[in-house]
């Protein structure tokens, strides 16, 4: 994809090789996050990384509406390459390495994309920020973790990437290309859009009032929908997609899917654990969002997914 214009006034914070963030910071979430998270710690972390997260989901509120793309797999937490090292702005943070200036160019699409759907719709838009990591980081939603994958933290708008995770994408998940990467970023702002319009509140809410299975449920659909959103970005930058980079989204939403991630990190499928949803509904979603254009076609809410 051709996005090599970020704008330099994007709000980017860098918490690169500042010796980790600990787990502070107190923030209320979902209690869907911790269904999300109970899998991926499981598969990662066995019985006792569990216990470690109840007990820190308890002391801390843990992270709210977490949308990483990531969950469930068997991922090495290495250090990061940027550990030793971090911008002072955003240009120097948005230059440090490739993988940073592509988070950059596509939080800054992301963010002039949905200034001006809010606007014609009459809604009033806020600006989310980008945040860089290496290994450990510190949200307003408690602790960032290499190992959680890239999320969204509704207590202080932010996006986390460590940028390894592009690696990881690549290597682990089979998911090449520079718009498949993007789609990491666009996915999380999805989760941003999903704030303001109050939707993740919502879902929170109904998530606290129901079981375990139905806030896994609720979970799904609003994954779902953040990958809609990220088509419905893509679609209106259509002249900057190269032939191949809609291929390449496809093949990202299928590797990252519940029921492949967990064929490749147990040998079996449990659709009531699922989190965000089958590799099948996450192409058909991310697809919808990408031939329509039109946010309001991304009801993931209503009927059948």
């Amino acid at each position: 994809m051709r996005l090599d214009d970020f704008d330099p006034n994007i709000n980017v914070e860098d918490q690169r090789g500042q010796g980790g963030g600990g787990l502070g910071g107190f923030g209320g979430g979902g209690g869907g996050m911790l269904f999300g998270l109970l899998p991926l710690v499981m598969s990662r972390f066995g019985c006792g990384g569990v216990v470690v997260l109840l007990i820190v989901m308890a002391v801390f509120g843990g992270l709210g509406g977490l949308g990483g793309l990531g969950g469930g797999g068997g991922h090495t937490n290495a250090p990061s390459e940027q550990s030793a090292s971090h911008g002072t702005d955003t240009k120097s943070s948005c230059t440090l390495d490739a993988g940073s200036k592509v988070a950059c160019n596509a939080f800054s699409s992301a963010d002039k994309t949905w200034a001006a759907i809010f606007q014609q719709s009459g809604q009033q838009f806020s600006q989310p920020k980008l945040v860089f990591y290496s290994g450990n980081g510190q949200s307003g939603c408690g602790a960032a973790q290499s190992a959680m994958g890239p999320f969204y933290c509704p207590e202080d708008r932010g996006i986390y990437l460590d940028t390894s995770f592009f690696d990881e994408l690549a290597n682990r998940f089979g998911a090449k290309g520079d718009f498949a990467q993007d789609y990491v970023i666009a996915h999380e702002f999805g989760h941003h859009i999903q704030n303001l319009l109050g939707t993740s509140d919502k879902v929170a809410q109904a998530e606290r009032q129901g079981s375990k299975t139905e806030g896994n449920r609720m979970s799904v659909r609003l994954e779902l929908q953040a990958d809609c959103f990220a088509g419905v970005w893509a679609a209106h930058n259509r002249d900057r997609l190269d032939p191949d980079d809609v291929q390449e989204g496809m093949t990202a939403a299928q590797a990252i899917g519940d029921d492949t991630l967990q064929k490749q990190s147990q040998g079996r499928v449990v659709p009531d654990s699922f989190t965000h949803g089958t590799s099948a509904q996450r192409q058909h979603w991310l697809k919808t969002g990408l031939d329509s254009g039109d946010p309001a076609q991304c009801d993931t809410f209503s009927g059948d997914i």
